[in-house]
């Protein structure tokens, strides 16, 4: 009688189980829709339904160069300095400016008196030595090739919207639409100045530590550290009679 009950314990006990798997299994297959589920949850934050994503593209600056110049004209100049002000907006201080300078070529000394103007430009604007490299290209068959300056950039690609596989009229399930959210991204994707902030923050500069000693100073001595007030910006405090 016992083994009896015992096999009837457990075929319920396997009936149950295999029950609640196959619950469980529907459950995550209801409403799978692509793109909107990652290992059975569903995604409700729109920047990970609809990600904005960063890569680096080159951005190129030709500086064309006639043979037998000894430089570059004012318009060039005002280029390379509008360049390099894009480079430091967008290279959060990382990275550095290529100069590629034809080599070979029948304009390759008005080439290199342009190379030398820009690099002036350069650090006269701030640039270092190690901000700046110069790279020499071959050319066949082109009489005067450009000087070229480039930096890697970040670029923020917006997702694509405009996805309705569903209708909103009828949602049972009270779930985030496809679409929700990625005109807010796409706009962000757009809008924003440097995408490298969307990788990583940007690194600190060096402290201003002037005051800063001064207090330090007045802290080691037993000074009194705050700074000193006018009879002005002094509260008066009447006594009580």
């Amino acid at each position: 009688m016992k083994n009896f009950q015992s096999r009837d314990l457990r075929s319920g006990c396997l009936i149950l189980a295999a029950t609640i798997s196959a619950l469980a299994l529907g459950g995550c297959m209801h409403g799978n829709e692509p793109g909107t589920r990652v290992a059975g949850w569903t995604l409700i934050d729109a920047a990970q339904r609809h990600p904005i994503l960063v890569s680096e593209q080159p951005s190129v600056l030709p500086l064309r160069v006639a043979r037998g110049s000894s430089g570059l004209s004012p318009r060039q100049r005002a280029q390379v300095l509008n360049f390099y002000a894009h480079f430091r907006a967008r290279s959060s201080g990382n990275g550095r400016i290529i100069i590629n300078a034809p080599s070979g070529s029948p304009n390759e000394v008005a080439a290199m008196h342009a190379v030398q103007e820009v690099r002036a430009l350069l650090q006269s604007e701030g640039a270092g030595e190690g901000d700046i490299s110069v790279e020499a290209y071959h050319t066949e068959g082109e009489p005067q090739p450009p000087v070229r300056l480039s930096f890697m950039k970040y670029v923020a690609e917006a997702p694509d919207c405009g996805v309705w596989p569903t209708n909103l009229a009828s949602e049972p399930a009270n779930l985030p639409y496809p679409n929700l959210g990625c005109a807010t991204q796409r706009n962000f994707a757009a809008q924003i100045a440097n995408p490298s902030d969307l990788l990583e923050p940007r690194g600190m500069t060096a402290r201003s530590s002037e005051r800063r000693d001064t207090i330090w100073n007045k802290y080691v001595k037993g000074d009194p550290t705050g700074s000193k007030k006018t009879d002005e910006e002094k509260v008066k405090v009447k006594g009580n009679n």
